[in-house]
């Protein structure tokens, strides 16, 4: 057998650090790569995961770590999380890029993986950024050695798992969900950045003098970063580069980034909204839930987040819909009327004028009287309709012809409520077995309150006996209907025989 290759040596730089070959050196690596923390005692935030109670620094305590999926939006440490607890259980850490590998580079880590254990070496863990990005026979590739525990697999995604991951390959790792960072601790990790004179601005990979920030100017870093600590860390540096170009300098001769230099280098506040991922979800949700919790301002600041992430309008007019009919209903007929305008509105202006018509029905919906209790009616109707399976319609109420009522009895004995005082006449509408039962009940929120009064009155009108039925002026008026489109056919027949003959030349 050869003898296999070496394994690759790091290379060491001044700072003491190693690096893998081929590797940037420090000076080359954008600041929010040399930050990465060096010790989960350097990790910020994440305290429900790998605080003192957290699962994750509870199983490395017992030298364990499982397979898992490490969900959260950029920048929460997803990455440096896993390089962590590798370190932490002594093994080999192997990273993976879903964007730029294959099932070759998979099953290439995997010989490796098991090379390394016949030899009595550490286990493996293999880290696989953007996981959902790997396709299912990727995905797949992955099943075997993650059940024999050849490798230890943390995969990192900012999309939903549950929807992403393949379910076989998602019951084999736990999910840990990141949650984005409070402004505290991206001020935190700013800080350390500005003093750490190693890998930081404050010592020979920063500018001379090292770097201070004013108070506003670091205020507004730290807002505008939502929570992502790599986006804070890179406006940071460019705003360092764009105050030393203009000789923006402190009493100290230290860089001092400016207020305009850090809006110069973000641009823009940099939405964290994913059109395709849980922004997208997310952002949704918490417009329909304020709007079905009475805040037209919420509602109103949801709507233009989504507006200004470029969410695709019609789906937001589509909701508006969904929501007119599910949560105001009958409390407010007109809310309906209202979002179905402003989408009508929409196809006929687009963006950026349909902004109004969608922010109206956002506020009108908002401001709207709230009833569910039609959609828990059809809710009622249909588990009776699946309990009881398709239910015969009561002969009465059939459709039928004159000989077929002759014949079979169907239709005989249907009562016309516009022929009874206050057109209402008490018959059987239910099927025989759902006889008694009742799904609406309206709510005393608008105008439902006074469809419930009109139901109570019925209701005691027909307790009190049946109505007296009430004179009908002319004759039927499906008769005279039918007699009109009989002549309407015929004069249709006539006008297409002289056309035709015309044509005839006759």
């Amino acid at each position: 057998m050869p003898p296999m290759p070496p394994r690759r040596s790091p290379l060491t730089f001044p700072n003491g650090q190693q690096q893998a070959l081929f590797a940037p050196p420090p000076g080359s690596r954008p600041l929010a790569a040399r930050m990465r923390p060096r010790s989960l005692e350097e990790f910020v935030g994440q305290d429900h995961l790998v605080g003192e109670r957290g699962p994750l620094r509870r199983a490395i305590a017992r030298g364990h770590l499982g397979s898992s999926l490490l969900w959260g939006p950029p920048g929460t440490g997803k990455t440096s999380l896993a390089r962590l607890l590798a370190e932490a259980v002594g093994a080999e850490f192997v990273t993976l890029s879903a964007v730029m590998s294959g099932v070759a580079d998979v099953r290439s880590v995997m010989a490796e993986a098991r090379r390394t254990l016949v030899e009595g070496g550490p286990r493996t863990v293999l880290f696989i950024d953007e996981i959902h990005r790997f396709n299912k026979a990727q995905q797949d590739a992955l099943l075997p050695q993650v059940e024999d525990g050849t490798i230890t697999l943390i995969g990192a995604t900012t999309e939903n798992p549950y929807f992403e991951v393949n379910s076989a390959l998602l019951s084999r790792l736990r999910v840990f969900r990141l949650e984005p960072l409070t402004d505290e601790q991206v001020g935190l990790v700013v800080r350390r950045a500005l003093i750490d004179p190693e890998r930081g601005l404050a010592g020979a990979l920063g500018p001379d003098g090292g770097v201070s920030l004013a108070d506003d100017a670091f205020g507004h870093l730290v807002e505008l970063a939502g929570g992502d600590a790599r986006q804070a860390l890179n406006v940071l540096e460019s705003a360092v580069a764009i105050a030393e170009a203009a000789e923006a300098r402190g009493p100290g001769g230290e860089v001092a980034p400016r207020l305009e230099d850090v809006e110069a280098a973000a641009q823009q506040r940099v939405l964290a909204y994913d059109r395709a991922g849980d922004g997208h979800y997310d952002t949704v949700s918490a417009f329909i839930k304020s709007i079905r919790g009475n805040d037209p301002d919420a509602a109103l600041y949801w709507l233009a987040a989504m507006i200004a992430a470029g969410e695709d309008p019609r789906f937001i007019a589509r909701r508006l819909i969904i929501a007119a009919s599910e949560d105001v209903g009958n409390a407010d007929p007109r809310a309906l009327q209202v979002a179905v305008a402003a989408a009508h509105a929409l196809d006929w202006v687009g963006l950026p004028e349909g902004q109004y018509a969608l922010a109206q029905a956002t506020v009108m919906l908002a401001v709207s009287p709230k009833s569910n209790r039609v959609g828990k009616a059809y809710g009622a109707g249909t588990e009776d309709l699946l309990r009881y399976g398709s239910q015969p319609v009561p002969r009465h109420l059939r459709s039928a012809t004159g000989r077929q009522r002759r014949d079979t009895g169907d239709g005989t004995g249907y009562l016309s409520p516009h022929e009874f005082d206050g057109a209402d006449v008490q018959q059987q509408y239910l099927p025989d077995a759902l006889v008694g039962h009742r799904y609406y009940y309206p709510s005393d929120q608008g105008a439902e309150r006074r469809i419930g009064e009109f139901m109570e009155e019925r209701r005691a009108r027909r307790a009190a006996g049946r109505p007296r039925r009430v004179p009908q002026p002319g004759g039927n008026p499906m008769t005279g209907i039918g007699d009109g489109m009989k002549a309407h056919t015929e004069s249709r027949r006539k006008l297409a025989d002289t056309q035709k003959r015309d044509a005839d030349g006759g």
